[in-house]
Formats: structure tokens, sequence, C-alpha cells
């Protein structure tokens, strides 16, 4: 997918998606980030905060600029605990009274895979884990949440991020990071599980949603189609490492040698972690195994069908 450089929004203003839902870019653009992150507001008196975004005072002050005449803050809802989504929760909460709904804390929803993963020394890598984290009110799968006029379904998404959550508006989907139109979501273990991610996928194209808005870049106007790049463009993934493994034993760091061949060395650390996701993922399927413990040092080989 190319980049789309038509969408660069006002940072700081408050723009008109459709009657009921505005979106706010935060001032945190990034290779991460893309332009930055996407603070949603639904509702028309008592409104939806989604995704509060990155500890910006500036972006506080702009989402209740955004607060007009007779209008008040109502939730505040969080697709997950990475730092670039979810640290400004508390601060809104202060100045608005609102309550903050996740699915749980920065640990909440991860596969045991990933705890051992972690538990071996493993640390998180990729866009940074807000740790201290935790909602006053914790979301479980399907729970639904009521406003003045509105009323948003929580669905649980783990793969990006163990607590991820997509919020469902009617016909329309909020992805956070799971589903973007301007990038591949990361899966970076232990935070992310190639594994759930691949079924997240599965169940937010099922929705049958209208629309699509991401925690960044544009809106998605197509969502089965790009989910089913998404999914694609990973058993695409999978099928080179596997064909890599063919020709013998290898660890993360050489297949994405391998395999990445024209990516700049300032990306391999992330594609060494995008590989080793992968080959997590394929150790669970018993498609692969390690020649030891399972980490991200692990010499990889394929297992012989019996």
């Amino acid at each position: 997918m190319d980049l789309p450089e038509d969408f660069d929004p006002p940072t700081g203003t408050a723009e008109d998606l459709e009657p009921g839902l505005r979106r706010i870019v935060a001032p945190n653009p990034s290779p991460m980030t893309w332009r930055g992150t996407n603070t949603y507001l639904v509702g028309e008196t008592g409104l939806a905060v989604i995704d509060p975004g990155p500890d910006d005072p500036g972006h506080q002050q702009a989402i209740l600029d955004a607060v007009g005449p007779g209008q008040h803050v109502s939730h505040i809802l969080v697709t997950h605990a990475h730092l670039d989504h979810s640290p400004l929760a508390r601060g809104l909460a202060q100045a608005t009274g609102a309550p903050v709904l996740a699915y749980g804390n920065a640990r909440a929803g991860r596969s045991a895979v990933m705890e051992m993963l972690e538990v071996n020394g493993l640390a998180g890598g990729g866009e940074g884990v807000d740790a201290g984290f935790a909602p006053d009110i914790a979301l479980a799968d399907g729970d639904t949440v009521q406003g003045d006029g509105w009323e948003i379904r929580a669905l649980w998404t783990p793969g990006h991020f163990g607590n991820h959550l997509a919020f469902l508006w009617g016909d329309v989907g909020f992805s956070g990071d799971l589903v973007m139109g301007w990038a591949s979501s990361l899966v970076s273990p232990p935070d992310g599980d190639l594994t759930d991610f691949m079924a997240s996928c599965d169940r937010l194209r099922a929705e049958r949603l209208r629309i699509l808005h991401a925690g960044h870049g544009a809106p998605v106007t197509d969502p089965a189609a790009r989910i089913d790049w998404l999914t694609g463009h990973r058993r695409g993934r999978e099928a080179a490492i596997l064909a890599a493994l063919a020709a013998g034993p290898a660890d993360a760091a050489t297949l994405t040698r391998t395999i990445y061949t024209d990516t700049p060395a300032a990306l391999l650390p992330a594609a060494e972690r995008n590989v080793f996701a992968h080959l997590v993922d394929l150790v669970q399927k018993n498609r692969v195994s390690a020649k030891s413990a399972l980490s991200a040092r692990a010499v990889f080989e394929r297992v012989t069908p019996d």
C-alpha cells in the first residue's frame, strides 16, 4: 500500500467527519504515528472521547476547547495502553470528571506465551508502554457503553497489544492500531501477539462495518478490503520465513537480513521483531520449532510433517 501523502490534517483542530463525530490530531508525528494520534469525539451533547492520546497539555486543551456550549465529556474510551494513546486519559478525566474505560491495565489480555517470553527477559519494543495505565471501568469483550444519544460496543481485539479494544458505533468502527490505512500494524512480542492479531482481524472483518477510523492516518473506507490486504501481507511474510528456513535452521536476525533485503538498516530492528512474532506464531502452529528455549535469540527450524 502506498503512503497516503494527501492525509495532512491540521493539528489540534476538531474536524467534522460525519454527524456526531469529530477528529482531533495530536501533535506527535513520527515514523510510528504518521501525522499523529487521532482522538475522536462521539456525540452531540454528552461526548465520548476515544483515545485521548499522549500526555500533552496542548492536546488536552484542544480537546477541552472542542467541547462547545451545552456539551460535556461523559466517557473517555482507550483502545490500548501505548504511550501515544492512553497517557492523557488521566489528566482529561481529572479535568472533566469523566471515567476512563478500557479493557484493563497495560498487562491485561496477554497470552501465556507472551507472559513467558517477558519472564525470560524479552523486553517490549516499538511505541512504548504506558505501564501505569489503569481504567476506572474495565470493559469486557462485547460490553456496551451507553451515552447521551449514542451507544458504543467494545470488541476485544488483541494482537497489536494485549489490552487492545476496537469500538463499534453503529456501522462505524474505531480500530485503534489493529487496522490502519497508512501502514500495517506493528506486532512486537511480548506486547504484540501475531496469533491473536490474525484472529482479531477476522473478528473485526466479520462485523461488516461501513468505515474504520484508525488510531493514525485517514479513514479506511473499505474495511473488508483493507483487512484482507493486511492478513494477506502477513501470510506472505509467513511464506517467506518458511521458504528461508527450507535452506536450513536460522535465527530471527538472519531471517530478517534474508527477507528484508531492501529495508534501511535503521528499520531492521523493527523488522526483526516482526519476524520473531511470526516465528512464535509458527511455533504455536507446530510448523517450526526452536532448537532451544523459545526466545528472540533462538535458532528455528521447520517441522517435518508426519
